[in-house]
């Protein structure tokens, strides 16, 4: 995994999107960009090249182009905090029409430059171009005998 640093902020992105970040986060940061695996809150971003065997797009996936002001692609637990995929326009495109053996895909994205998730208490995280797949994460819990899994609430 490589990371490099991009000429985003935290206050850029807010601007862009209007979408505020908590005060406990550096605005004037320049957020990292990251072309492998990388998680925020309760979604994991997956190159998809890593589980492309078990995640795909359908063969008549309906793909919309992500606008500057950025796509939401999860809301927290109870109606929380949103995840907001934000692209220069023409640079990223984004399907909800997956086929997920797991279940676990909320969609696909392929960007042609940098993009990046925002979210108000995460702040960001960059993904190089490529293509991703937006997954909710799982951990797992035991309580005595008793073991599972459940969907990560953020």
């Amino acid at each position: 995994m490589t990371v490099t640093l991009a000429s985003a902020t935290l206050a850029s992105l807010s601007h862009r999107t209007g979408l505020a970040v908590l005060d406990h986060l550096e605005r004037s940061a320049r957020i990292p960009v990251v072309d492998g695996l990388h998680a925020q809150g309760d979604l994991i971003v997956v190159p998809l090249p890593l589980i492309a065997a078990s995640v795909e797009a359908r063969p008549r996936a309906r793909w919309t182009e992500v606008p500057p002001e950025g796509v939401e692609l999860l809301r927290g637990a109870a109606g929380g905090n949103p995840h907001t995929l934000v692209a220069d326009p023409g640079t990223c495109r984004w399907t909800a029409d997956v086929a997920d053996a797991e279940g676990l895909a909320l969609g696909i994205f392929e960007a042609s430059a940098v993009v990046y998730l925002l979210h108000p208490e995460h702040g960001g995280t960059g993904c190089a171009p490529g293509a991703y797949v937006v997954r909710r994460q799982r951990e797992q819990w035991s309580r005595g005998p008793a073991l599972g899994a459940r969907l990560v609430a953020d």
